[in-house]
């Protein structure tokens, strides 16, 4: 959802929150919360056979006590799961939680933070809260899949502090380029002082494998970002990691808080990561769903961008049809992510791949509402 659209929903409750809860929206609408359906926040949906087990007794250390600050079985399990030393881990709440460590070791106040747009918006809200300078670089159009526009980014590089990559992209659901990425860091590691930190947020890797962590030796200044809360279906646990040399994972820990992740969510990450083949069974199930759903929502007319993650990018029409299309979906039950009217993406909705039983609800009711638009 919009900015404009969460504040309003939320201001009944008088607290600050990027997603309205269900209870707000089924109040406005008169529902039930119980059936809401969250197509805006592109989380999976699976039944975990981990997390049962993983969450039994008894604790080490007991839930009366704090966590152990170092998380060394989560770090461990995220190692051998990505290919690193455990001493290459750093784990957090969440990978937004990651992302904000990133910031406070690398963004002053004044410097320069670079962010290819359309992506997530996490990142121009941490250089905001830095007190940094926002320098926005488009992507290419629909025509190339929003993905990089490598010539620009290469000319903002010198300037930067921070460079945010997402890939696979939100919101647009592309894949990047290696060569493109390889070709970044690059450029960055020719300058002086090894050129600015390198951020790669791989949350949608698993749907579409090719990740970046192979080249953190090589390039000393990236910094991949992991997350359990897509693929693992994990997203409630909050949990996490960057991969990075030693010497940077080091600056990072400098300002990593003690004792953010409970105790709970770290021994249900370890499990997990220890079987990553849950993770790759979800995401194939996910993607050929998503396949299915794409399809018909070309055949309703709203071919979707081509996308390797659990989300699909539509272009609605205008903007005011895409407000009017979020509405009806709304009312029906269905949140999906929206734009403003100054986003490159006005006139678009992002929706969340989910089972087909709930997608089929969805598909029911945004076809309602096409079906309406054209009689």
């Amino acid at each position: 959802m919009s900015l404009e659209t969460t504040e309003a929903l939320a201001a009944s409750s008088n607290v600050y929150t990027w997603e309205p809860p269900n209870r707000v929206i089924a109040a406005r609408y008169g529902l039930r919360a119980e059936d809401i359906l969250r197509f805006d926040t592109n989380t999976s949906p699976a039944v975990l056979s981990y997390l049962p087990e993983a969450l039994e007794g008894p604790w080490d250390p007991p839930l009366h006590e704090y966590p152990d600050s170092t998380y060394a079985e989560l770090a461990e399990a995220a190692a051998g799961y990505v290919g690193a030393a455990p001493d290459e881990i750093l784990v957090g709440c969440g990978a937004d939680e990651v992302l904000d460590i990133v910031a406070k070791t690398y963004l002053a106040p004044g410097s320069v933070s670079v962010v290819p747009v359309p992506t997530y918006s996490m990142y121009a809200v941490l250089t905001g809260q830095r007190g940094a300078q926002l320098r926005s670089v488009p992507r290419t159009g629909p025509a190339h899949g929003y993905r990089l526009d490598l010539e620009a980014t290469l000319a903002a590089v010198p300037d930067a502090a921070v460079l945010w990559l997402c890939a696979p992209n939100n919101p647009t659901g592309s894949p990047e380029a290696r060569e493109d990425l390889a070709a970044v860091l690059e450029a960055g590691a020719e300058l002086p002082g090894g050129g600015p930190a390198v951020v790669v947020d791989e949350a949608y890797i698993e749907f579409h494998p090719g990740s970046l962590v192979d080249l953190r030796e090589r390039f000393p200044s990236l910094i991949v970002v992991r997350t359990l809360s897509k693929a693992f279906a994990m997203t409630g646990l909050r949990v996490g990691y960057a991969v990075a040399t030693r010497p940077t994972i080091e600056r990072l820990e400098r300002v990593r808080p003690p004792g953010s992740l409970n105790t709970l969510s770290a021994k249900a990450a370890a499990r997990a990561l220890r079987q990553p083949e849950l993770a790759a069974a979800n995401a194939e199930a996910l993607s050929r769903e998503r396949e299915w759903l794409a399809a018909r929502l070309a055949d309703l007319g709203l071919p979707p961008n081509p996308s390797v993650t659990n989300f699909l990018l539509c272009r609605i029409g205008t903007p005011g049809e895409a407000d009017d299309a979020n509405e009806a979906l709304l009312r029906g039950g269905i949140v999906v992510r929206t734009f403003g009217p100054d986003s490159p993406l006005a006139g678009h909705l992002r929706f969340t791949v989910r089972d087909r039983e709930q997608n089929e609800r969805f598909l029911e009711t945004i076809g309602a509402w096409t079906a309406g638009r054209t009689a």
